[in-house]
């Protein structure tokens, strides 16, 4: 009889569309099987208003990617992210009482003395990140088991989110008829696909953007050092050109996608566009160049928020490895050059990498968060219950 195949579910359920991708890990390596998308119904401003519509959203791309696969899903590891969601630096330190070798436990006490901090009300611990471990007032260990010290401390970095728009999202997939296996936050999911390990060590951020929460995730080193979110996501650059040309917030949508661009630098003065008007009033033109100037303001603002927040842990300036944007509102022509522009550093798309049989049609931005998250489930299944107790806190971080 042949192992039982290990399957990873990925459910990225966003403001505007709700995915899901099912994987298989086939010798170390994990291999696409189907993925299925769906409109999403019950949000607004990035939080569940109707929980059962959002339900309805992850049964239909459910349904669809199980008949691609063949299988039946009952579980998925799923994305948190939106405007309640929150990074915090933590500390933690335990006194040993003598010089001896550090062992798991000890990992566990500090681990736990770190993440015990005062949270805000309706706030609840998403996810913690080690950063660095010292070692008798020596810092820079990554993994302090078996050294010999009497003192040890831990920094991390602790992600926050609220406990009702947890409860929510988790109560949504329990109506699907699914299980959370875990909740995971959303630019993690997205570093986790797009960014290869030793690219996060000269320092990366990834920018998620999506129609009404834009996340931010920093790393350097091994270790993140930011989980943000940022004020600015895809639905202003929407209302922006809705405000500026006289257009309801459905048409100025399709004057974006269909001429839009972050930067109006090679725009014609000459160039004019027609936009949407109402019945009976003859056709309108505007120009281009004043499309492009206007999303070019909202793309300039997005970075600069960003950048603001790179220079709150002093990390402007040192993104070597340069920054990855992700998400449905990735997808504006030119936005990485505007990003370079602004945070001084290259930028690209952040891309879905590392899983076999990726289709060519979803060779796309915005479903690198989902990818992630399928990564993310299926390397979390190899893991047995023992596995990760003997591991401890550092076992249940995947990097």
């Amino acid at each position: 009889m042949g192992a039982k195949p290990i399957y990873g579910v990925g459910l990225d359920a966003g403001s505007r569309g709700t995915r899901l991708v099912i994987c298989r890990l086939e010798q170390g390596r994990v291999r696409f099987l189907a993925a299925g998308a769906a409109l999403s119904q019950g949000w607004s401003k990035g939080r569940i208003i109707d929980q059962q519509a959002v339900a309805d959203s992850i049964v239909a791309a459910l349904r669809q990617a199980e008949a691609g696969a063949g299988i039946s899903v009952d579980s998925v590891v799923v994305g948190m992210g939106g405007p309640t969601l929150r990074g915090a630096n933590g500390r933690g330190v335990i006194e040993l009482g003598r010089i001896r070798e550090i062992e798991q436990r000890d990992v566990n006490r500090v681990v736990s003395r770190a993440a015990r901090v005062q949270l805000q009300e309706d706030q609840m611990l998403l996810q913690l990140y080690p950063q660095d471990f010292v070692v008798d007032d020596h810092p820079g260990h990554r993994d302090p088991r078996r050294m010999l010290g009497s003192r040890l401390e831990i920094h991390i970095h602790l992600v926050t989110c609220s406990v009702q728009e947890h409860n929510s999202l988790v109560g949504a997939v329990n109506q699907a008829h699914l299980e959370v296996e875990e909740s995971v936050f959303e630019g993690l999911a997205g570093c986790y696909a797009a960014v290869f390990p030793e690219e996060r060590r000269e320092g990366i951020a990834v920018v998620d953007i999506g129609a009404e929460s834009t996340e931010l995730a920093v790393y350097y080193g091994d270790s993140m050092q930011l989980a943000s979110t940022i004020r600015v996501c895809g639905d202003h650059f929407t209302r922006d050109l809705a405000q500026g040309l006289c257009l309801s917030f459905e048409d100025a949508e399709v004057v974006k996608i269909e001429y839009g661009s972050a930067s109006a630098e090679a725009s014609a003065e000459n160039v004019l566009v027609e936009v949407p008007t109402p019945e009976n009033r003859e056709h309108r033109h505007v120009q281009r160049k004043l499309v492009n100037q206007i999303l070019e303001a909202r793309s300039t603002e997005l970075f600069r928020f960003v950048r603001s927040e790179l220079a709150r842990v002093g990390m402007d300036g040192a993104l070597l490895g340069g920054v990855f944007l992700t998400g449905g509102g990735a997808k504006l022509p030119e936005l990485c050059d505007v990003a370079e522009q602004v945070l001084r550093c290259q930028a690209r798309y952040g891309l879905a990498v590392g899983i076999e049989n990726w289709p060519d049609e979803l060779h796309d931005a915005e479903w690198t968060t989902a990818a992630g998250l399928a990564m993310y489930s299926a390397k979390l299944r190899v893991k047995s219950a023992e596995d990760r107790e003997a591991a401890g806190w550092l076992g249940k971080v995947m990097r």
